[in-house]
């Protein structure tokens, strides 16, 4: 039989054989102790968790008393160098008994390059991601007010020719391409920003025309954010001090809601508070603020679901483990801010 066509258990086997010198190489970090090979786990460091028999009938028998993880010879080189895959075990273990020279050193750099080019490729995705995110937003209309966007929020009750100025993260896009329908719509665009001011994603609400008055297209979801948005958010109110989120002074509120319409019928009746939308619950204690930012007022929506009320105290946890004093806002019972608005 050649090794081509070995089994897995017929190579664990032949593996065995030389078990202490496959041991030294897989957990580099490990000592001899008897008969056995001890370690601190499958990554090779020192410690006594991780023991692999090295000679007798239980030659390359191994268990991780920490983790639990157990297995042959081929097991331990899958679970150390092949993230679990037992094909690529098989491969590389086929290639340590002789049929090619790769090494565990040549094997650990395939990885790291693999994981480099991933990495790198991650990374390309989300500055194109951004980039057309940007553009998107720029090549919207700035001025709102008396477009479909403005008609939409005073539907809403949102009124923003009551504020000084419309804020200047929505504009409006007569044609934005929408997947659902494969056609373009009408559509509110939001910028998410980072604390820096640059626009690292975007959100979509599409709009549609009902008995004359603009709401949210007849969509499955009509609001969708285009990009990773984890840490952004979207400034809507700077409130009385005027400044950038970066120059905030200690003792100066921040208010942060989920939603945009929440957050401008906050404005609305507070227009003196610098309001920033989170756009989900799952951001709103990720939500990047310099450390002068001290004081935050979070916009809670009156949802008593488990799932919502487990979310809204993790951000409150996020918040006053980064040393900032937090206080909760709730509308009445039964309502959310918009309700109250209207």
């Amino acid at each position: 039989m050649s090794k081509q066509k070995l089994s897995a258990a017929e190579l664990s086997a032949m593996l065995a054989q030389s078990m202490e010198q496959l041991a030294r190489e897989l957990l580099p970090g490990g000592r001899k102790n008897g008969a056995e090979w001890l370690c601190g786990s499958v990554a090779g460091e020192a410690g006594r968790s991780l023991a692999v028999h090295l000679y007798g009938p239980k030659a390359g028998v191994w268990k991780d008393f920490a983790s639990g993880q157990s297995g042959d010879a081929l097991d331990l080189i899958a679970a150390s160098l092949t993230g679990g895959d037992l094909s690529e075990a098989y491969r590389w273990a086929s290639n340590w008994l002789g049929l090619t020279h790769e090494t565990v050193a040549i094997r650990r750099a395939e990885i790291k390059e693999k994981c480099e080019k991933s990495r790198k490729e991650q990374q390309e995705y989300e500055k194109n991601n951004r980039a057309a995110a940007r553009k998107l937003w720029l090549d919207a209309q700035p001025d709102i007010i008396g477009s479909p966007v403005f008609a939409y929020l005073k539907g809403r009750g949102i009124d923003l020719r009551k504020l000084d100025h419309a804020p200047g993260a929505l504009r409006f896009a007569p044609a934005h391409y929408c997947h659902e329908i494969r056609a373009p719509l009408p559509a509110m665009l939001a910028a998410i920003n980072n604390l820096d001011g640059k626009i690292i994603a975007l959100h979509q609400t599409w709009l549609g025309q009902h008995g004359g008055q603009w709401t949210k297209a007849n969509l499955q979801c009509a609001k969708k954010v285009r990009g990773r948005m984890s840490g952004g958010f979207i400034p809507l109110r700077k409130g009385a001090s005027g400044t950038t989120l970066k120059q905030i002074k200690p003792g100066e509120i921040v208010a942060i809601g989920e939603g945009i319409e929440t957050c401008l019928s906050v404005a609305l009746a507070c227009p003196e508070l610098r309001i920033l939308a989170a756009v989900s619950l799952s951001n709103l204690g990720s939500v990047q603020l310099p450390d002068t930012a001290t004081d935050v007022l979070i916009l809670a929506d009156r949802d008593e679901a488990p799932a919502a009320q487990q979310g809204l105290r993790k951000a409150i946890d996020q918040f006053l483990q980064a040393d900032r004093s937090v206080r909760v806002a709730k509308p009445p019972k039964g309502k959310d801010f918009n309700d109250v608005l209207g």
